[in-house]
């Protein structure tokens, strides 16, 4: 009984069966009105039901009939394409006709990947397909369903593949070797990354060599200049190294706008691992703080190679709440653990003067001790309808609201400015690259 019971569970009928035997229906119909068609009914009938009875008897002929495999990599990468796989073989002597059903996470709302294909006896395939996850954190795989049919596609057997399991979607980490590279690239036309004339004179000894037309002669060495009998020589410097470098997440409010899909928390944490990657590469020192309305995470500043494993572990499952930052907290935690002068990025937003002055008294405080870059975002929705034609009253509205908000934004840089802190205003999906190129120019004029 339980036997039968899985048997129909398992069987579905097909488009095929519809069809044909709507036919034979018709067939009897039509027999009312034409009686010797009741003959050839009841033959197709018999002849139906056989053919039925042999398709399910080859559908089950094998206990596994197919095999399903999913391959997953060992971790997702937040906001960019990642691929997924599956291995699927057929064991039927015959060609089979598969569709393939995937439980996906619950939380990425797919609800209509199906894929069919053909498989010949023995033959196995491979299936790709290209996602691109909108949130971080640990997400659960459910079952793999595969309805399977014959060559007489009269039914379906559903089989069943037990394959839960779990996968880890981290920040955006696919970028970070692009992003290393390009940042020791110094050709001017490299697009992204900007290249920045130097300016003061570093201290960090790095060799001594001839020299040549356009060097510095402030550098020229005198006594090795002697030993050469004549030939001028001079010191070359390089950029200062070990040199910390923080970034600070607000995770309140005010990051959880969303723009193509992902919150600004998200751009911001995927900024932070491709700065934090460069400055390792640059051989400074990076850190991490995140803060919110209580608490928050902080990773002291090391230029280890397992540094990048700890900023990513801090930034895996990072998440915003609707309540306001806490910026007192902010301004001692960063009085209390970092005694050394360094560059501090903070990613926030301010939408308004009023939000940014209740918070001024702390990044005021802040920026005395420690170089501070406040990094906010524009509204690029706003840009459209600031820059769009008002063709009635309601869209002159909004677009008189849209370029008040866009002002807003320009006057909270000059306030920022105007107390000596330094300002990047940038639309989300170029953090990452405004944020990179302000880190080298930053470095090039030496001002930390």
């Amino acid at each position: 009984m339980r036997i039968l019971k899985q048997l129909w569970l398992s069987v579905f009928l097909g488009k095929r069966f519809y069809r044909l035997m709507a036919s034979v229906i018709l067939l009897f119909i039509l027999s009312y009105f034409i009686p010797f068609l009741f003959s050839v009914s009841l033959l197709l009938l018999g002849l139906f039901l056989l053919t039925l009875i042999l398709d399910i008897s080859i559908l089950f002929s094998k206990r596994n009939p197919v095999s399903v495999k999913r391959i997953l990599p060992e971790r997702l990468s937040n906001g960019e394409e990642n691929i997924l796989l599956w291995q699927v073989g057929n064991k039927y002597p015959f060609r089979t006709f598969l569709q393939i059903v995937e439980e996906f996470p619950e939380p990425w709302q797919i609800r209509d990947f199906r894929r069919k294909l053909v498989l010949e006896p023995d033959e196995n395939t491979t299936i790709q397909l290209l996602i691109r996850p909108k949130d971080r954190g640990e997400f659960f795989f459910g079952d793999i369903h595969v309805f399977i049919k014959t060559p007489l596609q009269l039914l379906l057997r559903r089989k069943t593949f037990k394959a839960k399991e779990s996968v880890k979607v981290f920040p955006a980490f696919l970028l970070l070797r692009q992003f290393e590279f390009k940042a020791h690239i110094t050709d001017p036309g490299n697009i992204g990354f900007k290249q920045v004339r130097k300016t003061g004179h570093s201290l960090e000894f790095e060799q001594i060599r001839e020299y040549v037309h356009g060097d510095d002669i402030r550098g020229i060495n005198w006594k090795a200049t002697g030993r050469t009998g004549g030939q001028l020589m001079i010191n070359i410097y390089t950029d200062e190294k070990s040199q910390q470098v923080y970034c600070i997440i607000d995770k309140g409010r005010a990051m959880k706008m969303a723009f193509e899909e992902l919150g600004l928390l998200d751009y911001a944490v995927n900024a932070t691992l491709a700065l934090s990657a460069v400055a390792i590469s640059k051989q400074d020192r990076a850190g991490f703080i995140s803060f919110g309305d209580e608490g928050g995470d902080f990773l002291p500043a090391n230029h280890r190679a397992s540094q990048m494993t700890g900023i990513v572990n801090a930034l895996y499952n990072l998440k915003t709440k609707f309540l306001e930052s806490d910026f007192a907290f902010l301004h001692k935690l960063i009085k209390t653990r970092i005694t050394q002068r360094s560059l501090l990025i903070l990613f926030t937003n301010f939408e308004s003067l009023t939000s940014l002055r209740r918070q001024l008294p702390y990044l005021r405080n802040i920026s005395g001790r420690h170089l501070l870059l406040v990094v906010f975002f524009e509204n690029t929705s706003l840009q459209a309808l600031a820059t769009g034609e008002a063709t009635n009253i309601e869209s002159l509205y909004e677009k008189v609201i849209a370029e008040k908000f866009i002002l807003e934004k320009k006057l909270i840089i000059k306030e920022l400015q105007r107390y000596g802190i330094a300002a990047l205003l940038t639309a989300p999906e170029k953090l990452s690259v405004d944020v990179i190129n302000k880190y080298l120019q930053i470095k090039a004029r030496r001002e930390i």
